[in-house]
């Protein structure tokens, strides 16, 4: 037997945290019930996660962000039958998640993408939100990196669309 048993996804995320402890989140669409994310997405070919996160917090928000540090990466694995746009093998999902900070631009909505909102979210408010589970990661990893505690989120599998973006 040759080559890969699986597909391999790799995303990658900013966690970015204002003064007055809003995070910025974006809407996502492709859920079956549209569901908070942080700004980021899929790593284009020859595409470092670096890039990637840069590129997908300006497409989905409208700000340009420098990345101050990895916080980590969260891993789980789709079974094929489980996979939402199909597959004859399991998906490995690796998401790579930064903190950013604003440098630049001004927010607004992504057209014709993933997501089709961006908003500044008090984090007192995000416990309420229908979101995914990258999310709380994130604000998790960010927590743990600012407090100097563990940096890496536990490997899972998905057990609804929360957790799929």
């Amino acid at each position: 037997m040759s080559g890969f048993e699986h597909d391999v996804r790799i995303g990658a995320y900013a966690v970015v945290v204002d003064a007055g402890n809003r995070v910025l989140l974006a809407l996502w669409n492709e859920a079956a019930t549209p569901a908070w994310t942080l700004p980021g997405g899929g790593a284009e070919e020859g595409e470092t996660p670096e890039q990637a996160a840069l590129r997908e917090v300006r497409e989905e928000t409208g700000y340009e962000v420098e990345l101050v540090r990895l916080l980590g990466e969260d891993v789980f694995t789709i079974p094929a039958v489980e996979r939402p746009r199909g597959g004859d093998r399991p998906l490995v999902s690796r998401r790579i998640v930064f903190e950013g900070r604003i440098v630049g631009g001004e927010l607004r909505h992504e057209v014709g993408g993933t997501t089709d909102m961006a908003a500044w979210i008090a984090l007192a408010e995000v416990a309420v939100l229908e979101r995914v589970a990258l999310v709380d990661v994130g604000l998790r990893l960010l927590s743990d990196a600012r407090s100097g505690g563990p940096g890496e989120a536990p490997s899972r599998r998905p057990g609804s669309p929360r957790l799929a973006a």
